[in-house]
């Protein structure tokens, strides 16, 4: 199912809906024009990527015989090479979320009738005897395949700075569903999924909006992200999830050794909130400070925001 996710994505999806839609909204699938081959600058490139020192960059143009000015120049659009465009990551943030807008409703729809939802003691009482529905299994089965899809594109997607926590939350979650499979804990499983996936909605929304230029949808939009972050991934997860797992499965449940993991990877995956929640607090201050959201989490390198202005400059 995940290597059918992939071609549905960026064969079907990516060309027939997402291109429309980022067009419809004003963007353009603009390529950086790409660079003169050469050996000496790319070794520079490499070494610093766009931040050169100066000493340097009067080194590399003292050895071609080119002005310093000519070595930035060259330096500043092999960085542009680099980077992924506004149309790309608009179709990008449209696939996550038509996918978290699609499993979130059919989770609410899997689980408005199971009574862990309401209890969560249901989630231990006569375990490990509990049957799996088969709208539990299909739950189960698209959120796994969603995740492995991502984690084999992960790295020929665009890069932030939590590139690596990124990487390990995907390998977090396969490792927390395949637990939950395996040891029958799918009722705790289920619970994990909705909680986790309501909050991605309104994020990849607001990064439409940023990316096609609509800042007021965006502001409020990241707002009700924000609320719905802070509810669900540092209220409901640890108090409600965690809590259940820590405090009341150990008096009902006979302790067994994939418990303790499965516990670790539930907490490992609240450390990760943590951070995320750190991050969009920065984010917060600097739409107050500053007044515009930004995506602190878009690259190692300047923002886009402020390549945007120093690409106007040069112009």
């Amino acid at each position: 199912m995940a290597l059918l996710a992939i071609p549905l994505r960026f064969l079907v999806l990516n060309k027939l809906v997402y291109s429309v839609l980022a067009q419809a909204v004003g963007l353009r699938d603009v390529k950086a024009r790409a660079v003169v081959p050469n050996e000496t600058l790319e070794h520079l490139f490499s070494r610093y990527k766009a931040k050169p020192p100066d000493s340097e960059i009067s080194h590399c143009a003292g050895k071609l015989g080119w002005s310093e000015r000519k070595v930035e120049r060259w330096i500043r659009q092999r960085t542009s090479m680099t980077r992924i465009n506004k149309f790309t990551k608009f179709m990008e943030c449209s696939w996550q979320c038509t996918y978290y807008t699609f499993i979130f409703l059919y989770g609410l729809y899997v689980m408005c009738g199971k009574p862990w939802l309401w209890d969560i003691l249901y989630c231990w009482y006569d375990f490990p005897n509990h049957s799996v529905d088969d709208d539990v299994w299909w739950y189960y089965m698209i959120s796994l395949s969603f995740y492995w899809s991502m984690t084999f594109t992960h790295f020929f997607e665009i890069k932030r700075k939590d590139f690596w926590q990124m990487f390990f939350h995907h390998l977090v979650t396969i490792a927390l569903i395949t637990f939950s499979w395996t040891c029958n804990l799918t009722r705790i499983g289920t619970l994990v999924l909705i909680v986790h996936d309501c909050a991605d909605i309104p994020l990849q929304l607001a990064k439409m909006s940023i990316y096609s230029g609509h800042k007021a949808f965006c502001d409020a939009v990241f707002a009700i992200f924000a609320v719905l972050w802070v509810i669900t991934r540092v209220g409901i997860y640890p108090m409600w999830i965690l809590y259940s797992t820590a405090v009341d499965a150990p008096t009902i449940v006979p302790m067994f050794p994939a418990y303790y993991i499965f516990n670790s990877l539930l907490f490992t995956l609240l450390f990760l909130h943590v951070y995320w929640t750190y991050l969009i607090l920065r984010i917060i201050a600097v739409t107050i400070t500053k007044g515009n959201v930004e995506d602190n989490r878009s690259s190692s390198d300047p923002s886009e925001f402020s390549h945007d202005e120093e690409e106007k400059k040069n112009k």
